[in-house]
């Protein structure tokens, strides 16, 4: 049976023991994604420098692969602007961002990487701050466009009106909206495919069960975040193999599970499973 945790993060606390966690419980194929350049001791002056976090982050995602099917996804978590921004100034962040999501795309048209990732703060910030971060993820979907890949999106929390901006924007950009992914979403998989976009179901609680009952339009998702000081968070490397045999226990069939642990990731990132 496959098992696909469609966003986890890899990089310094259980590490590639996560991923036999993962493959214990059942899991079968991961998408990586990259953290924050301060998570791996960079600090960038410009956007060369976010290519040392994409290569070790590359790195862990090749040794993942010797024990399941693990994907790469690279690109600027939106808090950098206010993290590069208050040394540097936020335009000049921006500028950064900009250029290493132009690498990142890179990454993905070199076959190194399936996906690219942005998004904006999901706290609050000033209105400069908003604008340069709808202009930053705004450039993510043209990246995503040239390139033929997806954009999974760090946002805040879920509303529909934020998500129909986030929606008007990628269409601007030409992008189609199946694939923009909505990292951390909650399991209202009905208000997503009126508007278009993918939503990634957040693992918490029943979150998985109310999106099952409404739709298998729907990817499932950790954000284990691999950090020693909040361990298992967000929802540890075992939670989408459990939820998924849950789903199987209240009477879905496998078939379902194809839908969303295959299909679906087949059709949003253009990959083989």
């Amino acid at each position: 049976m496959i098992i696909t945790d469609d966003h986890m993060h890899i990089y310094k606390h259980l590490k590639l023991k996560a991923i036999e966690e993962f493959k214990k419980a059942g899991g079968t194929h991961v998408f990586l994604v990259n953290l924050l350049t301060k998570n791996y001791n960079i600090f960038p002056k410009k956007g060369e420098d976010f290519k040392e976090m994409y290569e070790k982050h590359l790195k862990i995602v090749k040794q993942a692969n010797e024990i399941v099917k693990a994907y790469a996804v690279l690109g600027v978590h939106p808090a950098e602007i206010t993290i590069l921004g208050e040394k540097i100034g936020y335009k000049k962040a921006a500028e950064i961002m900009i250029d290493a999501l132009d690498i990142a795309g890179k990454y993905v048209e070199e076959n190194k990487a399936v996906a690219i990732k942005s998004g904006r703060p999901h706290y609050s910030v000033s209105e400069e701050v908003w604008k340069l971060s709808n202009e930053v993820m705004f450039h993510a979907f043209k990246v995503a466009k040239d390139v033929g890949c997806a954009v999974q999106l760090h946002t805040e929390s879920y509303s529909k009106e934020g998500i129909e901006e986030i929606a008007k924007l990628a269409k601007k950009a030409g992008l189609k909206l199946y694939k923009v992914v909505k990292h951390f979403s909650p399991p209202k998989v009905d208000e997503f495919e009126e508007i278009g976009i993918f939503p990634s179901v957040i693992a918490m609680g029943n979150n998985v069960l109310r999106a099952a009952t409404i739709s298998s339009r729907f990817t499932i998702e950790t954000d284990y975040i691999d950090d020693p000081n909040r361990p298992g968070a967000v929802l540890g490397p075992k939670t989408v193999p459990k939820k998924v045999k849950e789903l199987l226990k209240m009477g879905f069939d496998e078939d379902f599970v194809l839908k969303i642990c295959k299909y679906n990731i087949e059709k949003v990132y253009g990959v083989e499973i």
